[in-house]
């Protein structure tokens, strides 16, 4: 089982970039107002990097002021879930795809 697992995370690795990787499964972040959505105001829909689910209509995105994307809800009801996040001396919310468990 391990080696079918190492095979993905390496096949995962060399098509995604090596932010990408960071951040969806390292549970990085990339500097706040630097990302290349926090900004975007085209209609669509925000789709996960790894898996392709979609996550998120362009229509619930607004500007929170954080310097990331954040939006009022999700394309569907199980797009994406919640875990507590207890790193760097605080309780925060992580946000992760529900079909691969990515993090947003």
């Amino acid at each position: 089982m391990s080696d079918s697992k190492d095979s993905s995370e390496k096949a995962l690795a060399a098509r995604l970039t090596p932010e990408q990787y960071r951040i969806t499964q390292e549970a990085g972040t990339e500097p706040p107002f630097s990302g290349e959505y926090v900004a975007n105001k085209e209609a669509g829909m925000y789709h996960c990097v790894c898996c392709g689910g979609a996550l998120f209509a362009s229509r619930e995105k607004y500007d929170s002021g954080t310097g990331w994307p954040s939006f009022w809800s999700p394309a569907t009801d199980d797009s994406v879930a919640t875990r507590e996040d207890q790193t760097h001396g605080m309780v925060r919310e992580e946000v992760v795809c529900t079909s691969c468990n990515a993090h947003l």
